[in-house]
């Protein structure tokens, strides 16, 4: 069976240690160095920035998020030992690791750096479908004769330049589409790499929940279970006609992800149609001054990526889910395009707030859609409010002075709550 050693890429066929480094650091499979369908993933990537550009924070549990009444954005892997989680409220993080340190995100420098590995990833293969600042599809197919290497042992040296230039770590999971290859990044995190064959596919799903398959949230998970459906196998059992007539055209892809087949391409820079980021909550939330700082949050973060892209909205998108998963969407159109998180969260903020009477809520998000290039001030005119282009030229004045000397330079007091 082939073996790659992920130290020294040195290529084998078995044994538990490298015949040349002696490393234990390997990836074996019959199909090993025929896979080409990728996904890579950074290891806590927010975190794991703020700890390379802070060595102090090496060895400590990290937090990135908001103050004690905001939420855990992400954690390093030390913080996620003791339970801390992503969406989690700060202040229950820190009962379940008082010892934190809560870092303010700094979204300029996590657009840097994904920028510097998306180059890395240019260097493989052209064809590439990122998913956000910290993950992406790669096809390498067809690649092996340019490279003088396959596709797995090229994937193991992008993760050795990501640690050696980068001081970043990530992990990757390596299978005949799009489906598994997400699946196998996250079988064995941090620094992982991870393959699932085409051989070994329908036994590697067997009797796994149908939580892995992707797109299958707390709301379907809930009517499958309805239906009797909580595995795999439970899948394997239904008819494709009768799980479309009680799931509409979700039970086709159900029933294609249950056999392993994926026919989706890794789309390069597929047309982005809007930008939106979300959170859920451990616990509902009801509170509009909570709700709203979440909402500033969300909207700074949807700004941050609309820049790095160079894009504006036309369309502002709000989005809730009730404690019963009913979800609830409300949009405004803007008389110009915006990128600007004042003007996002200004048009959002009215749109909250009659919708609370629908509270409590799970779910918060915010987004723009109706895209295009951002040339424009980001704000229109309005003589109910003359201090709109006053407070636009502060954002990018605030965007200048954060991208020369950090995303901690200025502050909004609006994000501490």
């Amino acid at each position: 069976m082939p073996v790659l050693c992920r130290d020294c890429l040195t290529r084998f066929d078995q044994g538990e240690r490298c015949p040349a480094c002696h490393s234990r650091r390997l990836v074996a499979g019959a199909e090993l160095f025929d896979l080409s369908i990728a996904h890579m993933d950074c290891d806590a990537f927010y975190a794991s920035v703020e700890k390379r550009d802070n060595p102090a924070l090496r060895d400590k549990p990290v937090i990135v998020g908001g103050g004690r009444r905001g939420v855990v954005t992400t954690a390093c892997y030390i913080a996620r030992i003791h339970g801390v989680r992503s969406a989690m409220p700060m202040f229950k993080a820190l009962q379940l690791c008082p010892e934190a340190v809560v870092v303010k995100p700094r979204f300029e420098a996590y657009v840097a750096a994904s920028r510097e590995i998306r180059a890395m990833m240019e260097d493989l293969t052209p064809a590439i479908e990122p998913l956000s600042l910290d993950e992406a599809f790669l096809d390498l197919s067809g690649t092996a004769r340019l490279h003088g290497a396959p596709p797995a042992v090229m994937l193991a040296r992008l993760l050795q330049r990501m640690e050696r230039e980068l001081h970043l770590t990530g992990s990757v999971g390596l299978s005949h589409n799009k489906f598994l290859a997400k699946i196998a990044s996250d079988i064995d995190k941090p620094r992982g790499f991870s393959i699932i064959s085409r051989a070994e596919t329908e036994a590697f799903l067997r009797g796994k929940p149908v939580g892995i398959i992707w797109g299958v949230g707390t709301a379907l998970r809930g009517q499958l279970e309805r239906a009797g459906i909580v595995t795999i196998d439970d899948l394997l059992r239904w008819e494709q006609t009768d799980l479309v007539a009680r799931f509409g055209s979700m039970g086709v892809r159900l029933w294609h992800l249950a056999r392993g087949q994926d026919a989706r391409i890794v789309a390069r820079d597929p047309n982005v149609k809007s930008i939106s980021k979300e959170t859920t909550f451990s616990e509902d939330l009801r509170d509009p001054d909570l709700l709203e700082g979440h909402l500033w949050r969300l909207a700074d973060q949807v700004s941050a990526r609309a820049k790095a892209k160079g894009l504006a909205g036309r369309v502002v998108t709000l989005k809730l889910k009730r404690s019963d998963h009913r979800i609830l969407t409300r949009r405004q159109s803007l008389p110009a395009p915006t990128a600007l998180a004042d003007v996002i969260f200004r048009t959002a903020q009215p749109l909250l707030t009659p919708a609370m009477e629908a509270a409590p809520f799970r779910l918060l998000g915010v987004g723009i859609s109706e895209l295009t290039a951002d040339s424009g001030p980001g704000f229109s005119a309005d003589l109910l409010d003359p201090e709109a282009g006053r407070r636009a030229e502060a954002e990018r004045a605030m965007d200048r002075l954060r991208a020369r000397f950090g995303a901690d330079s200025v502050v909004k007091g609006r994000s501490l709550r």
